[in-house]
């Protein structure tokens, strides 16, 4: 089986060591490349072609918000985790509203950073609902209104089975999960996924958590 290809972007060179050590310990994950900055970050990526990106959120040039946006951009864009050095973080949740498929703290033991890795690289997100609805609900106030009219409108144009889905994404359920309380294979759930990807113009589950919080907000 292919080896995960892994990038690291942090401007810090020990860092960036350390979490060579802790990845060169699992034989299924393989450090392609490493970029001292956000700056750096595109073109180390059309140069390794990793399959994911372990991005340090706060950089000099440019910071990892910018560097995943960038990224997002590419044709064949690489899965993105934002290290961070606190868990409520408003920058934390401008990367993943860029398009970030989660984040770690950094001080994350290894063993869960090599599992976080692996589950992004497969297609799904990092954070778990509780973490993920703190993020959201703590940064969520200033421009609550809007977004909530925004959410609203994307939901509604859902069919009643895609709003289902979506609720189910939105809480922190599984593929599996979801199929079992829908009573639906989990083909057709992945299926459904893929709809409300392209119909809400998101690129992952958590931007799809965020759209149902948003639109639930009142």
């Amino acid at each position: 089986m292919a080896r995960v290809r892994v990038l690291l972007v942090d401007d810090d060179a020990l860092v960036r060591a350390g979490l060579r050590t802790i990845l060169s310990a699992a034989d299924d994950l393989e450090v392609v490349g490493e970029a001292d900055d956000g700056a750096r970050a595109v073109a180390a990526v059309r140069e390794h072609r990793p399959d994911v990106v372990l991005m340090d959120i706060r950089m000099a040039e440019i910071d990892g918000i910018a560097a995943t946006v960038a990224l997002r951009r590419l044709d064949t864009p690489p899965h993105v985790i934002v290290l961070t050095t606190f868990q409520a973080d408003a920058q934390v949740m401008s990367a993943l509203r860029a398009g970030a498929s989660g984040f770690l703290v950094k001080d994350t033991p290894p063993t869960e950073i090599i599992h976080a890795i692996r589950v992004v690289a497969s297609g799904d997100a990092i954070i778990s609902p509780s973490v993920t609805r703190t993020l959201i609900g703590h940064f969520a106030a200033g421009q609550a209104s809007d977004r909530y009219r925004a959410a609203a409108g994307r939901l509604a144009d859902l069919t009643d089975r895609e709003h289902e889905v979506a609720l189910a994404v939105g809480s922190g359920a599984s593929n599996a999960e979801i199929a079992a309380s829908l009573f639906m294979g989990e083909a057709t759930v992945k299926a459904h996924v893929s709809r409300l990807f392209a119909k809400l113009g998101v690129v992952n589950r958590v931007q799809v958590a965020i759209v149902v919080h948003d639109a639930h907000q009142s």
